[in-house]
This record gives C-alpha cells, structure tokens and sequence, in this order.
C-alpha cells in the first residue's frame, strides 16, 4: 500500500533537492536600480528521504537573490548546516541541544550578521553567500533560544526580541543595540507556557501576546503544542525601559490564537492598537492537521485565519476587539519604517477558505478608507510573503516595491516579481533557475554604502 505523503512535502511545498548557484538571471522589465541588495527568504525544506512529523520540523533552507544596478546577479539556496540537518536530536540527557535548530522559519540582519532562525533554537550565523558559520549566541549573553520574530526599532536601530520556553522562566526579554550588542535583558513576570512566535513593538510599549494554544507533552507530532480551553488568551502590554518588566500589565481577551502581528501603535488617545490574522479554535485545528498530515485538516496551511484589531485602553483596563475583514490571509507585512507607530497600508498573502474556495493572492490593506485590493498570482500560482523595500527618494508610505517569490506548479518554476507596492503593478520578473518551494519569512538586505560590490 502506498502511503500519501504530507501536505507539507507536495505541490507547492515539494522541497527542493539540490542546492544551486545560478548566474546572469533573466529579467523581465526594468529592476528599479535601487533595488542592490539581497532578498533573503528562508523556510522548511527536509533533506531527500526524510519524512518529519510535523512541517516546522523541516530542516531551514535559505533562498538568495542578489539584485544590483538593475541586474539580477545571481540566485543561490542552500541549507542551514546545524545539527539537525545530520540528524542530531534536540532532546538529549544533558537536556535541550539549543543548537540542533531547523533554523528555518526567518532570516534577517542585523549589526552586520545574517541570522537564520527558529523560536526554539539559537541562531544560526551565515555568510552573504549563504554558508552557514554556525550557532551565535551574541557573546553568550542570550541565554536561550530566541524567537523567530525580532522587531527592529526604526528609529533607534536597537533589536528587540525576545526568548520563550514551556518551563519557567517562561518569557525573557532582550534588546540588542544598532551593533549587535545585548544591552537589557530581563525575565517578564506573568507569562505562562502558552505559545508566543511573534509579537509587537510600539514607540512606548512591548506587546506580547499569549493565545489558547500552550504547551502539551502528550501531543505526537514532535512539537509539543496544542488548542487549550484553560488557557486564557491575554495581552501583555509592557513598558518600554530598562524597568518596564516591573510594570507589565495583562489583558485578557477573546478565545484565539494568533500567529504574526500586522503592526501595533499607541493612538492619540494613548490607547495600544494591535492587530494581526487570528484563528478561532477550528481554525487552529484545520491548520494544525495540515501541519501534521493528520486526518481532518484543511486544503492549506492556515485556515480561517482573519485580521483581528484589539484597542487596549489602559486608563479603564478595557479592551475593544473586533474582526476586521473576512478574507483568510497570513503573513502581514508593511513599510518596517512604520513599525511601532500609525500606518495606512499593509500586506498579506491571501488564501483560499477552509472548503478550498477562492485563490491565492496578494492583499493591501488601505487601513484609513477600509479599501481591500487584491492582486490575483494566477491558476495554480503560490506567492511568499510580500517584503516591502521604499522606492528611492520616497514621500508617501506606499512608495516602494514589493519583492514577492512564486511558486508555479504548471510551469513548474518560480519567478521573483517586483511590484509597484502603490497599485500592485508588475514593474520587473526575474526568472529563477528551479522551483522554489513554498516557504516562511525572509528579508530584503539592502548594500551599505561600504558593500564590497563584488559580494
């Protein structure tokens, strides 16, 4: 008998089995000369042979193209070399390997290093050329793992994040400065074990947030989480400094999980506006199934997934929270120099509902008129997560492009597509050498000034 294999290793998923250096990449348009750097996206990819039981158990795979004065250079992936990837458990009798990471949810910079990360792991250093130089724990000053999630401060440059775990202490929280340096850390007092991937940065506040999804050893996928009616979903707004843990204040609110933030910001009423996709119980079970290949899953990877906006009034303690649209989406992204305060436009990748009706896409969100424009991929077309890089010389927050990756089952290629992020206009494609498949997070990484241009 022939067993189906996993949703998360067929159609769009199907990993990719080799890695490969690509040179002189075919555009299609005009690559806005701004646009010198590398696009960077990272996510779970086994190695041929290798069936994990759960997809964020796949071993982290890291994409690159390097764009320069309108060319695009090259295109290259590799995988994250940890030691997972040969097999190496995380559970050993010492306790936790913090270095046998999947390293493959995010990918981002920072003081100069490229950081390929999983929530449950250390780091994972790499090169811009994408080889991995291994494990980094910031001069030993982070203590744990870290999540995938880091928010960069736009205005100071310092790196927030934080580090989770199902046993006490909880929630620890770190800033690193504009160098890279660890600067404050300090243990967040009234966290549980409930699961925290993401969370939100304000110009005066840490917001974290804790759903009904918690810790549960029993749960046979490998990752020990799972849909709790105990544990209550809250709201943790903290203020930010280097004694803000002192003054944390939680917020209980509705039934829910959610898994990235859109954005938050205090209003001029000095309210906290938070917003994000969140799922209600079903849909956590629909994806969670898919997650695993259980029986009784959805079609896709997340399933009534619907942007949710709480406004959190600290004078009266109360909180306002409503659904804000009805299109299932996932992976939000907006212009990062708005992170932290009042934004207009934002992005997220559209998909089908839990029967399987309606298409992939690209969504903006235009947050001031509540207009909704959807760019449709196309049959049988998978983008990633839009990734916001500003156009040069830009005056409006929409002034920019959108870097997205597709996944083309007919043709069975990808393409880079560059869009105008203002009308969701195609401005170049450039053609990849092979499919990529469909994946998490990653980053535009723009040249320094002083960028070796060669590299």
């Amino acid at each position: 008998m022939t067993i189906a294999k996993p949703p998360y290793l067929t159609g769009h998923f199907t990993p990719v089995v080799e890695e490969v250096t690509a040179t002189g990449l075919t555009v299609e348009g005009v690559l806005p000369p701004e646009l010198t750097g590398h696009l960077l996206r990272n996510g779970h990819n086994p190695k041929p042979g290798i069936t994990p039981t759960h997809w964020f158990k796949g071993s982290g795979m890291v994409h690159g193209i390097r764009l320069r004065d309108g060319r695009a250079e090259w295109y290259r992936n590799r995988w994250v070399h940890t030691p997972a990837l040969d097999g190496a458990p995380y559970l050993t009798e010492h306790g936790p390997d913090l270095t046998a990471s999947a390293a493959g949810t995010h990918v981002i910079e920072h003081g100069g290093r490229l950081l390929a990360l999983c929530e449950a792991n250390l780091p994972f250093e790499l090169t811009r050329e994408l080889d991995t130089v291994g494990a980094y724990d910031f001069d030993g000053k982070l203590r744990g793992a870290m999540t995938a999630h880091p928010k960069e401060d736009p205005v100071t440059g310092e790196l927030h994040f934080f580090g989770s775990s199902p046993f006490p202490p909880f929630l620890t929280y770190y800033v690193a400065d504009a160098k890279g340096e660890i600067v404050h850390s300090a243990e967040v007092p009234g966290a549980t074990g409930a699961l925290k991937h993401d969370f939100a940065l304000t110009r005066r506040h840490v917001v974290f947030i804790e759903g009904n999804v918690t810790f549960d050893l029993t749960e046979p996928s490998g990752i020990p989480y799972s849909w709790s009616d105990t544990q209550l979903s809250r709201i943790g707004v903290l203020p930010r400094g280097t004694d803000g843990e002192r003054h944390i204040r939680w917020y209980t609110i509705e039934p829910g999980n959610m898994l990235h933030v859109s954005n938050a910001y205090e209003d001029g009423q000095g309210r906290v506006v938070l917003e994000g996709p969140t799922v209600d119980e079903e849909g956590f079970r629909l994806s969670w199934n898919w997650w695993t290949g259980a029986p009784g899953r959805g079609t896709e990877p997340v399933s009534r997934s619907y942007t949710r906006r709480w406004v959190i009034d600290p004078a009266d303690g109360s909180v306002d929270e409503q659904i804000i649209d009805d299109l299932p989406v996932e992976f939000p992204t907006l212009n990062e120099a708005y992170l932290g305060v009042e934004n207009r436009y934002q992005y997220a990748v559209s998909f089908p509902d839990e029967k399987g009706f309606g298409g992939y896409g690209l969504v903006k969100y235009d947050r001031t008129t509540g207009a909704r424009r959807i760019r449709q991929i196309g049959d049988a077309r998978l983008p990633s997560e839009a990734v916001f890089v500003p156009a040069a010389g830009a005056t409006c927050e929409d002034d920019g492009y959108l870097l997205t990756v597709v996944s083309d089952l007919k043709q069975d290629a990808s393409q880079l597509l560059v869009l105008d992020a203002s009308g969701l206009d195609t401005v170049a494609t450039v053609h990849l050498p092979h499919r990529v498949s469909a994946g998490l997070h990653g980053s535009w990484i723009p040249d320094l000034p002083s960028a070796d241009a060669g590299r």
